[in-house]
């Protein structure tokens, strides 16, 4: 059947019919990849994509209105889907709980990719047995200011860090800035103690890579430096798996690479475009992943050696009474946006309201972070004040823009 707006496009995969609607709608416009080329892409990849997201629960993660818009976070499974999705039921902290979708097979990407998502997100855990992971997630996210040579410098030391500790790393570009590098463990931990092990692994290669590397959880404080972002091991939390195209308009891809191309690969070299070629020459730099299987013993012995990580301060009685964590930097707060386009213009009329202090600030003391709403990213603009001289430093003022990602929500137990 030929692409129609109507009538879609009908695929047979494997022995099973998928529909692509709209299979000529423009996504990136740049490269003037369509729909129906994100569906024929992750076919084309599909052995390497699954290898990565198979089995596992994922958020769905849609971008319905293109790429220029914000996506959508979609944890629950459609109630049509077809047969061959399986689900799985998670539970999160704050009560609530979600049947999410489980792709097994190419159909299930094809279909996930029909739904407007651009990249895969499963969760660490397979889905038959949700409780312990067995992927260790090590995201290497560089500061600004930060060159890819010192990223590598850092997923270097990291590797160092993971063979000492009897673990097997595989890297592939995060498909932004930074690098992920992924291990596979045995699934007898649960969260609490994966996490700690990710933590214990991001303050080892610090110590390891002062100044190059941080483990401190607070942005403000990093500096120019690559953040180990242990965090990304907490429950609920997931990333972007292995050849998955990211929100860039060059169609982007979170690419597996071996250790030896890191130094000589560049992330925008990773496209839509490029990727198929690539894969069907050399097939997939993560194959040997699922016979790596490592334990975090070691790791959680040098948890115990190093004692519990130094904890943020918070507001005595004396302060403003909330108990909420007092930052160490003198920072003022710009905006909160619904989107990041309005965050930045919010950003860029505070520079023009302050251009003495703009020309003191380092490239890491603007801070413009996505925070994760109820189903889709807000943002939020700070500054740190930190190079500014005190007497120069303006006083924290109203919010350029201040907008409530929670108005008209209620949460489980709430009135």
């Amino acid at each position: 059947m030929s692409p129609s707006k109507s009538a879609g496009e009908f695929l047979e995969i494997d022995g099973r019919e998928v529909r692509v609607s709209s299979p000529e709608k423009v996504v990136f416009p740049q490269p003037g990849v369509t729909k129906l080329d994100l569906v024929r892409y992750y076919l084309a990849v599909a052995d390497g994509a699954l290898r990565g997201a198979a089995g596992r629960p994922m958020v769905l993660k849609r971008f319905v209105k293109g790429i220029d818009h914000e996506a959508f976070f979609q944890k629950r499974v459609p109630e049509n889907h077809p047969d061959f999705i399986d689900t799985a039921t998670l539970h999160y902290a704050r009560g609530t709980s979600a049947e999410e979708a489980v792709i097994r097979d190419a159909a299930g990407l094809a279909w996930v990719i029909n739904l407007g998502c651009l990249d895969l997100n499963p969760h660490p855990v397979r889905a038959e047995d949700l409780d312990h992971p067995d992927e260790l997630r090590i995201d290497l996210d560089p500061m600004p200011g930060v060159e890819w040579s010192q990223l590598v410098d850092v997923a270097f030391v990291a590797r160092e860090v993971l063979d000492d500790h009897g673990l097997i790393g595989w890297p592939k570009t995060s498909g932004s800035r930074g690098i992920h590098i992924l291990v596979r463990i045995a699934p007898d931990r649960d969260y609490k103690q994966v996490r700690l092990a990710a933590e214990t692994f991001a303050r080892e290669v610090e110590n390891r890579a002062p100044g190059l590397a941080t483990a401190r959880w607070w942005k403000e404080e990093r500096g120019e430096s690559v953040f180990v972002d242990f965090n990304q091991n907490a429950k609920d939390r997931t990333v972007a798996s292995a050849y998955s195209v990211r929100p860039l308009p060059d169609a982007r891809v979170s690419m597996p690479l071996a250790w030896d191309e890191l130094r000589v690969c560049r992330p925008e070299e990773f496209t839509v475009a490029t990727v198929q070629e690539r894969f069907a020459e050399r097939g997939d730099a993560h194959a040997g992943i699922d016979d790596a299987v490592g334990s975090l013993d070691a790791l959680l012995a040098l948890a115990d050696e190093l004692g519990p990580a130094e904890k943020a301060p918070r507001s005595a009685n004396g302060g403003d009474g909330s108990g909420r964590r007092v930052s160490a930097m003198p920072l003022i707060e710009v905006a909160r946006t619904k989107t990041k386009p309005e965050a930045l213009e919010a950003l860029e009329t505070w520079k023009a309201q302050h251009p003495d202090v703009v020309a003191l600030l380092h490239p890491a003391d603007v801070l413009v972070d996505g925070m994760r709403g109820s189903s889709s990213l807000w943002y939020r603009v700070r500054v740190n004040l930190q190079h500014v001289p005190e007497g120069d430093r303006p006083a924290q003022g109203p919010l350029l823009a201040d907008y409530d990602p929670w108005a008209g929500k209620a949460w489980p137990g709430s009135t």
